[in-house]
């Protein structure tokens, strides 16, 4: 696969994989409802995998390849983000104390980027395991439809 083909399809599939896991792990709550238990995640990403069928057409072949590299993605970065939630309760423990603590921030800062980096590498994993699965043609109709999707969202 040349560098344009996998650029396009990193892109592509990141911007599938980051709706679906802002939506799921956004703000620390569950659709207002407190913590994801893994119940709930399950449920949500059985949810959000048969629209994506649809979207795309999906053998049952497909189905069957997409949903653990999906479902191990999800459940692979809901502890980093945990941990990410409890570094900006830390951070603002850092920033209301009567002195502020420079190296105490940067240490938070740089475990941060370590959980950002720790996220992406697992998040372009997954990426590239899905983008294997799908036929161009899929590929091109989740492009169109991330596209009607930002219209929508940023329009």
């Amino acid at each position: 696969m040349n560098r344009f083909r996998r650029i396009t399809l990193a892109t592509l599939l990141g911007g599938l994989a980051a709706a679906a896991g802002f939506k799921a792990l956004a703000q620390g709550r569950w659709h207002g409802r407190g913590p994801i238990d893994a119940a709930d995640l399950d449920k949500h990403l059985d949810r959000m995998l048969k629209h994506f069928y649809v979207e795309i057409d999906a053998t049952e072949e497909q189905k069957r390849r997409l949903e653990p590299i999906v479902k191990q993605a999800a459940k692979d970065l809901l502890p980093m983000r945990e941990n990410l939630h409890a570094g900006r309760k830390q951070a603002m423990e850092l920033l209301t104390q009567e002195r502020i603590d420079p190296a105490a921030i940067e240490a938070l800062r740089a475990r941060h980027l370590q959980l950002a980096d720790q996220a992406s590498r697992r998040l372009t994993r997954a990426i590239a395991e899905a983008g294997e699965v799908l036929t161009p043609a899929q590929r091109k109709e989740l492009a169109a439809h991330l596209a009607r999707r930002h219209g929508r969202w940023h329009g």
